[in-house]
Parts: C-alpha cells; sequence; structure tokens
C-alpha cells in the first residue's frame, strides 16, 4: 500500500496523539514496508517526554468506556476495548472504582493496551499499578502508549508486504 503523506500523518496521529512524534515519523517516510515504519515509530517514541504523555492520554478513554465519535483513534479505541467478559457487573463496577482511585492518585486515566487482554486481567493490572510510585507509573504508562501504538498503525498499514 502506498500511503500520501496526509494519510501517514492521519493514521500516525490516531495511533499516537503527539505532534513531536507525528513529526518525527513522517519526516523520514517513504518506508520500504511495515516493518521499517513500526521500527521507526517504536525509536522516535523512546522516551516520551512527561508533557508527551499527557498529550497523548487526551485520545485515551477510561478503561470501561467506549470513545465516542468517528475519528480513527475513537475506532481503535472501541475495537481494542473488546472483551469476552465486557458484561460482567461485578467486574465493571471493580473496574470503575479502581479508574477512580487511580484518577485520584496519578490526576489521568488508567491506560493499558487493553487488546488481547480480559477484563480481569486489565483490573488485576490496574490494582498493582495503584501501588507504583509516580515516576514507574509514568513510564508504564509511555510503554503502554508504544505498545497501542503500534497496535494502531500495524491495524492501518496492512501487511508487512505492503510499502509505505
Amino acid at each position: 500500500m502506498e500511503a500520501t503523506d496526509s494519510e501517514l500523518r492521519e493514521g500516525l496521529e490516531a495511533a499516537l496523539g503527539v505532534r513531536r512524534w507525528v513529526a518525527e515519523v513522517a519526516g523520514v517516510a517513504p518506508f520500504r514496508d511495515l516493518d521499517e515504519l513500526l521500527h521507526v515509530a517504536r525509536t522516535a517514541a523512546t522516551p516520551l517526554s512527561p508533557s508527551e504523555v499527557d498529550e497523548a492520554m487526551a485520545h485515551h478513554p477510561r478503561i470501561g468506556e467506549k470513545a465516542s465519535g468517528m475519528h480513527a483513534a475513537a475506532v481503535h479505541s472501541r475495537r481494542e476495548q473488546v472483551s469476552s467478559d465486557e458484561d460482567d457487573a461485578e467486574l465493571n463496577a471493580a473496574i470503575a472504582a479502581g479508574n477512580a482511585a487511580y484518577e485520584a492518585r496519578f490526576q489521568r486515566v488508567f491506560l493499558i493496551r487493553a487488546a488481547g487482554r480480559t477484563r480481569a486481567e486489565i483490573l488485576a493490572e490496574l490494582t498493582r499499578r495503584l501501588a507504583l510510585d509516580a515516576d514507574t507509573e509514568l513510564a508504564i504508562v509511555a510503554e503502554q502508549l508504544r505498545e497501542i501504538a503500534l497496535l494502531r498503525l500495524a491495524a492501518t498499514f496492512g501487511s508487512k508486504e505492503d510499502s509505505l
């Protein structure tokens, strides 16, 4: 697949809403394949500054809440939060309580790469991370943002045989 500059930038913005990162990754284009894009994207997102984490977090809903709208980031978020245990009322209440405790402690929404995890696994990680210090938690949030970005780029730009 050949991506125009605007298509690439739109896909990057939906993957990780950090202006510096989008410009840095787009500035390397064109990419031979998806692997090269993912390598450049990972490198450019390592590290993310605290202000960049805040910038990226503005695009993420709470775990357990569906993103609204039809923009690409919201579509990704709704797809990523699908889980077989999403109708468990007790689990949902525990996640909501955990979200509230996390937000009170860290002053931001809890973020985790939800894709491939059950809600029970997410709750266990939420509970574990509530006990961490602020610097450790910030580093974990940055890593989760990188993981989410790479998954979203792979979903957006297709198979490894596609050129970007």
